[in-house]
């Protein structure tokens, strides 16, 4: 059964539970809501910890508010791990994976952190988006044009060829896309402009940290899944074989690498 917490600003955040033992909270990325993470945390529910599948706000059940600022959002993971006893592990996907850093990074009760594929851009390895991409993206929103927004957001905001794009045009993933384009520019916020790598507040997180990135994925993401486990004090990198950035697809996959490290 869905259950909620009140966030510091008031917003309510819904949220499920699978199994019991130690809390680990997932923290999904853009366009995914806690259905995304959901065979996850079942997953990780029958390998002996209590899996905490939430709705990031804006999404699902839970609620929102008027302004985005990531201070917000994670004052919504601090509610949670309140909810769950007063500290937990976290496991991050993509730009999960950045806003579970931050959350580690400014001090909340995080025993351990795994994230998958933060998208962070080390160098030259891809095109940086522009650094007013989410002002665009606000705009499109605005003018009611989601279509557009989920656009810009695929091609330049991940880099997914416009050819690519196109053709998910007519899939049931788009209109999937096009229902959460509201909350793009809350991962783009998260993901700061450009997605430069914080090296100075990634070395501010001294829990152990586990940085995955997949087998078959973009260099770029293995790239920079190395960079973060070279930047925080404990931070180990590891491949998953034959996986790449949908691995919430493939939940089994995860399975031996993140109960490992979680006990």
């Amino acid at each position: 059964m869905t259950a909620t917490v009140t966030s510091a600003d008031g917003t309510s955040i819904a949220f499920d539970t699978y199994g019991v033992g130690s809390p680990v909270l997932l923290v999904g990325g853009a366009v995914n809501d806690r259905t995304t993470v959901a065979a996850l945390a079942a997953t990780l529910g029958g390998a002996g910890f209590q899996a905490v599948a939430f709705d990031r706000r804006g999404r699902g059940a839970s609620g929102d508010a008027p302004v985005y600022t990531v201070e917000r959002e994670v004052g919504d993971v601090a509610s949670l791990i309140e909810a769950v006893g007063g500290s937990a592990a976290l496991f991050g996907h993509s730009s999960g994976a950045i806003l579970a850093l931050e959350a580690t990074a400014r001090g909340l009760p995080v025993t351990k952190l795994a994230v998958y594929e933060p998208p962070f851009i080390v160098g030259d390895a891809r095109p940086r988006p522009g650094e007013d991409l989410a002002e665009r993206i606000s705009a499109a929103l605005a003018e009611g044009d989601r279509d557009s927004a989920v656009e810009l957001f695929l091609t330049e905001g991940t880099g997914a060829p416009a050819a690519v794009v196109d053709s998910m045009r007519n899939t049931p993933v788009w209109d999937w896309f096009v229902s959460l384009a509201h909350t793009l520019p809350y991962d783009l916020a998260v993901c700061g402009p450009g997605n430069h790598l914080p090296t100075d507040r990634l070395a501010a997180i001294t829990v152990p940290v586990l940085s995955l990135s997949g087998g078959a994925g973009e260099a770029w993401m293995a790239t920079s899944a190395a960079a973060v486990a070279d930047a925080v004090a404990h931070g180990r990198h590891e491949v998953v074989p034959n996986q790449d950035h949908g691995v919430l697809s493939a939940p089994e996959s995860l399975r031996e690498p993140l109960t490992t490290f979680l006990r």
